[in-house]
């Protein structure tokens, strides 16, 4: 039987997982998986660790619960290896960004855990900045700093309002950054408040922010907010809230890339780095996209059609170009003919 590990942290969700882990074990087991679990501990990099471990003992799927930050850890403990494991999500924190983006259940943990037995996957891009995995952003900018300033017992218990108070405490600070970015395409050199790296359409709460993204395309969703004004700033925000309609205006630079190198025109000056809502380092800092690298369980059936690209075989696509030629090839006899 193939084998599953359970990689949960204990405190998450005012020690939801710890009540309910009898049910979840069963749930793997109907997905046909045996399985066990592994509660992490205070110690650092302790659900990667395992993680590692799992996937190099042969456990054929590995199950992160816990906060958006668990799920983060556990995926980089297994991106850096050549045989990974398939990945599955059980929700138990404040933001749940990764499950709202996968359909996975953010409020009932039994059922999220039955997602499993659906048998439904994506292959999943995950970004890479150095040697760190995220999942979900990377961002640099003034705009972004207020996600370090929230204490963690305000996230627990208040969630989006933390952020939202912190927000509007820290706007009036916002200052303009000199960034060089250079992206697929193209380059940006100039004042910005903060460029932002997506990989799923789902960014604190909100599905709004990169509304056209793709979980398995190979590309970010690349934007650059090229104001610090307050008054502009808000009113970017209410376009966000109002259907996405803030990658459309002049102050926004709203384009696809597979890669972004962020540097600072003023080397004296300091960018830090967030990765996944976390400090992740200081520009300069490179990101590529590892296309489809990590396959998880997923709720396919709620996902948009628009969101997942799907699996193309290498020889269902040489054969599609094959066919592409032919056509070509009719269509110009037939416009010869039509000549004589």
């Amino acid at each position: 039987m193939r084998k599953a590990r359970l990689i949960y942290n204990p405190v998450s969700g005012k020690e939801i997982m710890r009540n309910n882990l009898a049910d979840i074990l069963d749930a793997i087991e109907k997905a046909g998986y045996e399985a066990s679990a592994f509660a992490t501990t205070p110690e650092p990099d302790s659900a990667k660790n395992e993680a590692t471990r799992a996937a190099k003992a042969g456990f054929e799927l590995v199950v992160a619960a816990g906060g958006d930050g668990t799920i983060n850890e556990v995926v980089n403990g297994i991106a850096g290896l050549k045989k990974r494991p398939k990945m599955a999500i059980i929700p138990a924190g404040t933001t749940n960004d990764y499950a709202r983006a996968l359909k996975v259940p953010r409020s009932n943990v039994k059922a999220a855990a039955e997602v499993i037995q659906k048998q439904q996957t994506v292959k999943m891009d995950i970004g890479k900045a150095a040697d760190t995995y995220f999942i979900n952003i990377a961002a640099g900018g003034s705009l972004t700093e207020l996600t370090y300033e929230v204490p963690s017992e305000l996230k627990s218990i208040f969630g989006y309002l933390a952020y939202l108070a912190k927000g509007a405490e820290m706007l009036p600070r916002i200052k303009p950054t000199k960034m060089r970015l250079v992206y697929e395409g193209g380059e940006y050199e100039g004042n910005a408040s903060m460029f932002f790296l997506g990989l799923t359409n789902s960014i604190g709460g909100f599905e709004t922010i990169a509304p056209d993204a793709k979980l398995d395309d190979g590309k970010f969703s690349l934007i650059v907010v090229k104001t610090a004004n307050l008054f502009e700033i808000v009113r970017l925000i209410t376009l966000v809230l109002n259907g996405g309609k803030h990658v459309n205006d002049s102050k926004v630079l709203y384009v696809k890339t597979s890669f972004l190198d962020a540097s600072l025109i003023d080397t004296d000056k300091k960018m830090m780095i967030n990765l996944d809502g976390e400090y992740g380092g200081d520009a300069p800092m490179s990101f590529e996209n590892l296309h489809q690298h990590i396959e998880f369980y997923a709720n396919t059936d709620e996902i948009d059609d628009n969101a997942i690209l799907g699996t193309v075989d290498p020889e269902e696509k040489e054969a599609g170009i094959e066919l592409v030629k032919e056509f070509e090839k009719i269509k110009d006899e037939d416009l010869d003919q039509d000549e004589q």
